[in-house]
């Protein structure tokens, strides 16, 4: 990663690791090259200073939110607070850094004195013209480019190489033309081109998007076949795809690039166009700044004391500010998940039974019996009406010819009286209905139940049914029986309504199931009929 902390301040540029960042709280992208942007990505959630390009690249290619994004311009001198009480700030300068879209280089004024970053550079002459640096500022640290710092590799200027690869391409008039490239850079040099032969470039959508969106020439187009040169990631140029592409057609290719590399087909010409500083470059820009101190940024590569007689005398560390060291020594605020741990972390584990004091929860204790005691109320309305639908439903099963019109709501008790007699007379037995002010002593269970309108059966309250009478118990509602009433049914009656009311709910809730509540009921009530038939037989 190509990046840094700036010591003894809250900056960091082109640094994204939140576990090493330490007391960074201001960050800086210079451009949007993958060896910069490392550990960028769409869950950052801190504020980020950079140029408006890269503003626009960071949403449409990391998709990093725009709330976190702060796009400053070009050219122009910006003041940001360095403690939470705005007490010190600083002043910070971006210029044009001649690299790719967007990349722009950081002068930074403040306490700390002036420093200045260069992220990855092209020097020309004009940067010295910029108001920032023209107007002979001590810059006490350089942070520099050195890609390209080797006394023994010599490299043209960015005009020569382009011209170099001019002269390939005229010697090759026939050829179509492939120019090896990465996602980000070098589209003046295809804009060169288009002009200089007077034709089609053919990009990508995504690099078509950036041309357009940096007002260059209309020379660029999508049509593959409108056009002999086409743009094309560095990687698809090799042997394979050089032979593959002289099958159809004769094409040559450019990789136009300082690294060096061997080319793997006589047709891959590779010119030394780059867009990082030669070391004769980098030696006439410190010369010119003459800085304190010089700090490479590119830590992979070798780096030794060349600028020694260029450097002005270094001066005192300045001291940083209290504000400013309680800033940067504050706790950085967490992103949401780590916020969503802790809090679940920090919930307390409730364990065992929790005893309330009755006095202080007298008040709730109140209020919540009210409450269970209106929707008891509600409840046993329901349940009422409930029950008398079922009673009608059981009805219309019996006697359909007492049940030709329609009922709302409840059943009158003078129904019920009709009913009974129906019943009584289908049954062999007599049945009756109660209603639920009337409440008697279940043998069973010898409590007083209190019963919504239900079936019953006349007979002592005290002692077991005898012959064909039986009773039926209930307790709210389904309508339960007891174990015995269940062996007096008569084999001719299989009418499943019935048999619903007949079947007790607890043998609903053990042997519940989704699918055939229907077998479920014929189950329950087949060794009632057996063990009748075989009572029957021995008599």
């Amino acid at each position: 990663m190509n990046g840094v902390l700036i010591p003894h301040t809250p900056i960091a540029v082109d640094f994204w690791s939140l576990r090493r960042a330490g007391s960074a709280r201001l960050f800086f992208l210079s451009h949007m090259h993958s060896d910069h942007t490392v550990g960028l990505s769409s869950t950052w959630a801190r504020p980020l200073y950079c140029s408006p390009i890269t503003a626009y690249l960071l949403r449409r290619h990391l998709q990093v939110s725009k709330q976190w994004i702060r796009a400053l311009e070009v050219g122009e001198s910006h003041v940001l607070p360095l403690d939470e009480i705005g007490r010190e700030t600083m002043t910070v300068t971006l210029m044009d850094a001649n690299h790719c879209p967007g990349s722009v280089m950081f002068l930074f004024e403040g306490y700390f004195g002036t420093i200045l970053y260069t992220g990855d550079f092209r020097y020309t002459p004009s940067m010295l013209k910029e108001p920032a640096l023209r107007l002979g500022k001590q810059i006490d640290t350089l942070y520099l480019d050195n890609t390209n710092c080797n006394p023994s590799q010599v490299l043209p200027s960015q005009q020569e190489a382009a011209h170099q690869i001019v002269e390939i391409i005229r010697k090759h008039p026939q050829h179509n033309v492939k120019i090896g490239l990465y996602n980000l850079g070098k589209e003046s040099l295809l804009e060169y081109l288009a002009l200089e032969f007077q034709t089609w470039v053919v990009l990508s959508p995504r690099r078509l998007e950036l041309a357009q969106l940096l007002g260059l020439a209309d020379v660029f187009t999508m049509e593959e076949t409108a056009g002999r040169i086409h743009a094309v990631d560095h990687m698809d140029i090799c042997r394979s795809a050089m032979l593959h592409w002289n099958l159809t057609h004769p094409t040559i290719a450019i990789l136009p690039t300082s690294r060096r590399i061997r080319s793997s087909h006589p047709d891959i010409h590779i010119v030394p166009y780059s867009d990082h500083s030669s070391y004769s470059e980098l030696c006439a820009f410190v010369t010119a700044l003459k800085p304190c101190q010089v700090v490479p940024i590119v830590s992979r590569q070798p780096f030794r004391d060349y600028f020694q007689d260029s450097l002005s005398p270094r001066l005192s560390i300045p001291l940083t500010p209290d504000s400013v060291q309680q800033y940067m020594n504050s706790p950085k605020k967490p992103n949401f998940l780590w916020l969503f741990l802790k809090k679940r972390l920090k919930r307390p584990r409730t364990q065992g039974v929790v005893f309330e004091s009755l006095e202080e929860n007298s008040d709730q204790f109140q209020a919540d019996s009210n409450s269970k005691k209106t929707k008891n109320e509600n409840l046993g309305g329901d349940l009422e009406k409930q029950l008398s639908l079922c009673t009608l439903q059981t009805q219309k099963q019996l006697s359909p010819d007492l049940c030709s019109k329609e009922w709302d709501g409840a059943i009158p008790f003078s129904q019920f009286q009709k009913t009974e007699a129906v019943l009584t007379k289908s049954m062999d037995f007599p049945v009756y209905f109660r209603t639920k002010d009337e409440e008697f002593i279940s043998p069973e269970t010898v409590e007083e139940i209190s019963l919504e309108p239900h079936l019953t059966s006349k007979g002592n309250s005290g002692s077991k049914a005898t012959g064909k009478h039986i009773t039926w118990v209930g307790q709210g509602s389904p309508l339960v029986h007891s174990s015995k009433s269940a062996s007096l049914l008569a084999p001719e009656f299989t009418d499943l309504a019935l048999k619903y009311l007949l079947t007790p709910v607890n043998f609903f809730q053990v042997r519940f199931s989704s699918r055939g509540f229907d077998q479920q009921v014929e189950k329950y009530h087949k060794p009632c009929r057996s063990t009748r038939v075989q009572k029957d037989n021995r008599a």
